[in-house]
Parts: C-alpha cells; sequence; structure tokens
C-alpha cells in the first residue's frame, strides 16, 4: 500500500493458508522498508508456517535435538530456538517506534501484555517469568508451562517478528529443540488447557486487546 500518511491506522492481515517461512520472511523486510520510507502503513500479519524450527541469534547448536525433523531456518530476530507449525497462532508485528516511543524494553513489555491480554478473555491466566522468555500458566499442582514464544527484532526503529500463541498445534513436534533455551519445562496450548478455539476467534480477540497496550 503506497503513499501512507504518517500516524494512520496500521493495517491488519489474516492469512488463511500456511506461509512459507522464507515467503513471511521477505515480504516483513519489505514491508519493515516500506514503513519506514512512509510509504506503507504499519501491519500486523497474523498467520500459521508449516512444521518448522527457527533459530534465533542466541541459539546454541546443543538446543537443536533433532535436525533432520523439519526445516531450519537461521533468523535476525532475538531469542533462541523455536518452533512453528500449524494450529499456532503467529503475529509478525511491525510497528514505528518512531511514532509510538522508541524504547524496545516497553515494545517487549507491551507485546507481552498483549498476549496475556489476550489468553485472559480466554480465561486464562498468562504471566511473565523472570528470566525466562515468553508467557507461562501455571498448572494447580504448581508446574509451568509455556504457551506463547517472544521473538523481535528491530531495523530503524522499525519492528519485525513476534509472537507465537500455542492455539492447537501438535506439541509433540516441540521435542525436537529445547524451546528458547530452556529446560526442564513443558509447552501447553489452548487447546490442551480445554479452550476449544479457532484462529478466526483468537484474531478477532488479538485485535480486541491491542489499543490497551498501543493505543490505536
Amino acid at each position: 500500500m503506497d503513499g501512507a500518511e504518517a500516524g494512520a491506522a496500521a493495517e491488519w492481515r489474516s492469512a488463511h493458508d500456511l506461509v512459507e517461512y522464507q515467503d513471511a520472511l521477505a515480504a516483513m523486510q519489505r514491508r519493515v522498508a516500506d514503513i519506514r520510507a512512509g510509504a506503507a502503513p504499519e501491519l500486523i500479519w497474523l498467520l500459521e508456517h508449516p512444521p518448522l524450527y527457527t533459530a534465533g541469534t542466541s541459539a546454541a547448536e546443543d538446543e537443536l535435538l533433532d535436525a533432520k525433523r523439519f526445516p531450519v531456518h537461521r533468523t535476525g530476530r532475538g531469542g533462541r530456538y523455536t518452533y512453528h507449525g500449524p494450529g499456532q497462532r503467529i503475529a509478525y508485528v511491525m510497528l514505528d517506534l518512531k511514532r509510538r516511543g522508541p524504547d524496545v524494553r516497553q515494545f517487549v513489555r507491551n507485546l507481552e501484555g498483549w498476549v496475556i491480554n489476550a489468553l485472559g478473555q480466554f480465561g486464562i491466566t498468562g504471566e511473565r517469568r523472570d528470566g525466562r522468555v515468553g508467557i507461562w500458566v501455571a498448572g494447580p499442582d504448581g508446574t509451568e508451562e509455556k504457551i506463547a514464544a517472544i521473538g523481535v527484532r528491530i531495523r530503524h526503529w522499525v519492528t519485525f517478528h513476534g509472537f507465537a500463541i500455542n492455539v492447537n498445534p501438535n506439541l509433540e513436534h516441540f521435542s525436537g529443540i529445547i524451546p528458547c533455551g530452556i529446560a526442564g519445562y513443558g509447552v501447553t496450548s489452548l487447546s490442551r488447557l480445554g479452550v476449544q478455539a479457532s484462529l478466526d476467534e483468537v484474531d478477532a480477540v488479538l485485535r480486541e486487546t491491542f489499543a490497551a497496550q498501543f493505543g490505536d
């Protein structure tokens, strides 16, 4: 979209087919450049990928437990190894922090707060944990499991990458990595917690809860 005015409302886009990772990365890079140039509005892109692992800038080789299981993509986002696949709602968030406030830590906290608020709409209490990236849920027995991963990159104060919420993915697929480099903890999903939500329903809630953190 060309000729975007500064301060224009962010565009929202939902993909209903699986998007190849490299195609998504190339599209994000183009959009980030356009946002920086004032040629396109900010974008929140909601999608799914085919099964794959991504390695962030801090990924250690011994955290990849099964290198042959799914394609492995090196990426410039922060963080370590994570899994993406069907049943997981990925949000690629391309925002202009020059306009919204050039504070990287606050941006990450806003992302976390957004995910937490969205989960709350489904009756799930998501929480931050010091020293552990992502959003966590605590079981009645005190065990903790990860329900959402967060990894971002910022170029010239324009953000990209974002977060992934486990809606109803195959959780066994996470066994090929140590997710985000954090051993000793499991992963969970809305479905495993008894919430049968469609991706369209998750998208609607994400859109409803965006403004509380980002002001649009």
